[in-house]
C-alpha cells in the first residue's frame, strides 16, 4: 500500500512539474521576461569585495526612484541602455574615492547564467539579458540581482503594495496535503 501511495504521489509530483509550467524560470515566465544586474568584483580580496558592495549601493540608490515605477522589461532595457554613460560614472566615482586604480565597464548584454536564487526565487540556468558592470579584473565574486522585475530597485521590498510576490504550485500542494 505504501508503495501504491509513494507512486502516485511521485506520478502527481511529475504531472505538476510538467504541466503546471514549474520547468520554467519564475513559474510560466522564461529568461525572456526578466533583466538581470550583474556586479563583478576586480578580486575576492576583502577590499575588492567591500568595495563591489559600495557600487551597487551606488547604483541601487541612484536607480531606485526610476525602476519603481518601470512597467516592463523593454522599457528597463531602454532605461538602463540610455543610462550606461551615467551608471558608469557612478561607478567610476565609487572606485575612485575608494583609492582604487582601476575603472569599470559597463554594457548590457545576454549571458549564460548558472541557476541562482534570490529572495526565495529560483532562476534556472540560461542566457539571460543583463546588465553587467565590471570593476577592474572582473575576477572576484559577483552580485547580481533581478532589475525586472524590479526586485533589486525596491528595498529588497518583495511583497506588498509594489512589490512582486512568487508562488509555488508545488509548494502550496505539499502544504494542503501534510
Amino acid at each position: 500500500m505504501k508503495y501504491v501511495i509513494a507512486t502516485i504521489f511521485i506520478a502527481g509530483t511529475i504531472a505538476v512539474l510538467v504541466f503546471g509550467g514549474l520547468f520554467t524560470s519564475s513559474h510560466g515566465h522564461s529568461a525572456d521576461d526578466f533583466l538581470r544586474l550583474h556586479i563583478r568584483a576586480n578580486s575576492n580580496s576583502a577590499e575588492c569585495q567591500t568595495v563591489k558592495y559600495a557600487v551597487k549601493q551606488s547604483v541601487i540608490n541612484e536607480f531606485t526612484p526610476i525602476f519603481a515605477n518601470i512597467t516592463s522589461r523593454e522599457s528597463a532595457m531602454h532605461t538602463l541602455n540610455t543610462n550606461i554613460p551615467r551608471i558608469t560614472q557612478i561607478a567610476n566615482r565609487v572606485l575612485l574615492d575608494n583609492g582604487k586604480d582601476y575603472t569599470a565597464r559597463v554594457s548590457l548584454r545576454t549571458e549564460f547564467f548558472p541557476t541562482r536564487s534570490y529572495h526565495g526565487h529560483t532562476l534556472p540556468a540560461g542566457n539571460y539579458d543583463a546588465l553587467i558592470i565590471e570593476l577592474g579584473n572582473a575576477t572576484g565574486d559577483n552580485w547580481w540581482c533581478v532589475v525586472y522585475p524590479p526586485l533589486c530597485f525596491l528595498d529588497n521590498n518583495i511583497g506588498g503594495e509594489r512589490g512582486v510576490v512568487y508562488r509555488s504550485r508545488l509548494n502550496e500542494i505539499i502544504t494542503r496535503f501534510f
